[in-house]
């Protein structure tokens, strides 16, 4: 694999008088190292500047002006690149020539669709941003942060930040996934879809939810937080009729060794709530026609130990990003063809990504041998990855999307797309464009998000 950067001054010292770091905490940045925070690196950890040819810009940190047609409260966002012409386009004829700059999954799709499938690549937008108390926060953490027991706990000082802005290994770079800032209030999805495209390119609704989620890692403020949680998402079925009222939660914590995921379901026949410790690792996503695991979501979620993370290093990649067409633009059946997304409804984009490789552990199970991630070194929500079956053969590809809230000043990224290459089938999760998603920068009480009152309330609306 051909890498156009390399990492920045990754060195052994650490900064005097800070902790002695065991093999299982992080390693310490150097003093070198953290004096480029703010200057040749952004207070998050990523390279300000532009690449050679201009073709990614200097990060700024100005956000997105918000469309003068945005209707506040709509659930729907305008499209304020929507003016963008494409810079060039790639398909059949010309992936070797961008062979370095796209991923395996990608390179899959465009040789075996050639008549249908191509890539349009978009001017370069660096959308994220930060507020101040995060960076502080993230700053703060370049020193103090530390993670334990093989990475499986994250020191609950961490709290508020990013918690690797210089990050040394693989493990680092998927808790700053994990973490992501994407608001300290709820985000509230009214009605999203999930679509599975079958090998006869025939699609069925998986799923029509209405979705809660937050991250209590950022609720410093909120007294009646549990300083452990990490992040909690509910979710209840209004579609297909026969899955009406199903609710689903989760629950995962800083510490996954001791306090391990917390999953739930309802079904509104019993009105009980029950335990779902399966909800984790390769267990199949039921509500999504099985075609993820649970250990996908958001490109990864959960407890790592059956993997190795290694950090490879820092390339340019074509990333799906700025994605409003696709997640609420495109409506519904529409953008679904026989074999993929339409790819006129889809966006591409130049960034520098963070390459990670997980691979099985020996003695570990799991339905993959080894996942190759990209992840933005802006924001960590908006990748990809390819993950490779037990004989080696390419299996899945998947495709995490971003849209920014230019209303709250932050970036989502909860819509994706996955090609499973085994059964030649693929999945749209978080279709937003029926219902619609909304922000609340106020935090839910813990009587209201417990899982009793969550699901017998959510579940008769």
């Amino acid at each position: 694999m051909k890498f156009s950067l390399p990492l920045p001054h990754l060195a052994a010292a650490a900064i005097a008088g800070l902790m002695t770091c065991s093999v299982a905490a992080q390693a310490a940045v150097t003093a070198e190292e953290a004096r480029q925070l703010g200057t040749t690196l952004t207070r998050f950890g990523a390279i300000k500047a532009g690449n050679k040819d201009g073709s990614i810009p200097d990060y700024t940190g100005t956000p997105v002006k918000i469309p003068a047609d945005y209707k506040p409260g709509s659930g729907f966002y305008t499209d304020p690149f929507r003016d963008d012409k494409p810079l060039y386009r790639i398909d059949a004829k010309n992936v070797d020539q961008h062979a370095d700059k796209l991923s395996e999954g990608q390179k899959r799709l465009l040789k075996t669709n050639p008549a249908t499938y191509y890539i349009d690549v978009y001017p370069t937008h660096r959308t994220e941003t930060y507020p101040d108390k995060v960076l502080k926060a993230t700053e703060r953490n370049l020193t103090t942060c530390t993670a334990q027991k093989d990475y499986t706990v994250l020191d609950e000082a961490c709290r508020g930040g990013l918690p690797f802005a210089i990050p040394k290994n693989g493990y680092e770079v998927i808790w700053n996934m994990i973490t992501r800032w994407q608001g300290d209030g709820q985000v509230i999805v009214m009605g999203q879809r999930g679509w599975l495209v079958d090998s006869g390119g025939r699609p069925t609704l998986t799923a029509e939810q209405f979705t809660r989620q937050e991250k209590p890692y950022y609720q410093l403020e909120q007294a009646d937080r549990d300083p452990a949680m990490l992040m909690r998402t509910y979710s209840i079925t209004r579609a297909p009729s026969r899955l009406s009222g199903v609710g689903t939660g989760i629950v995962d914590y800083l510490d996954m060794d001791q306090k391990p995921r917390r999953a739930w379901t309802y079904t509104p026949g019993q009105r009980r709530v029950k335990l779902a410790p399966e909800f984790a690792y390769d267990t199949p996503v039921a509500s999504l026609g099985g075609a993820t695991l649970f250990d996908e979501l958001w490109l990864f979620s959960g407890k790592m130990d059956r993997f190795d993370f290694k950090l490879v290093g820092k390339k340019e990649m074509l990333l799906p990003y700025n994605n409003y067409k696709l997640i609420s633009g495109c409506k519904g059946e529409a953008k679904l063809q026989a074999k993929h997304i339409d790819p006129a409804c889809d966006r591409y984009e130049l960034h520098r990504v963070w390459v990670v490789e997980a691979t099985l552990k020996p003695g570990q199970r799991h339905v993959y041998s080894k996942r190759t991630y990209y992840i933005d070194e802006d924001g960590y929500g908006a990748g990809m990855f390819d993950a490779w079956d037990q004989s080696g053969n390419l299996y899945r590809s998947m495709f995490n999307m971003n849209m920014p809230f230019y209303d709250h000043d932050f970036v989502y990224a909860g819509s994706s797309v996955i090609y499973d290459f085994n059964k030649n089938m693929y999945l749209m999760v978080g279709d937003q464009s029926h219902g619609g998603i909304r922000y609340s920068p106020t935090p839910m009480s813990e009587r209201d998000m417990a899982p009793d009152a969550t699901m017998v309330r959510e579940s008769v609306r």
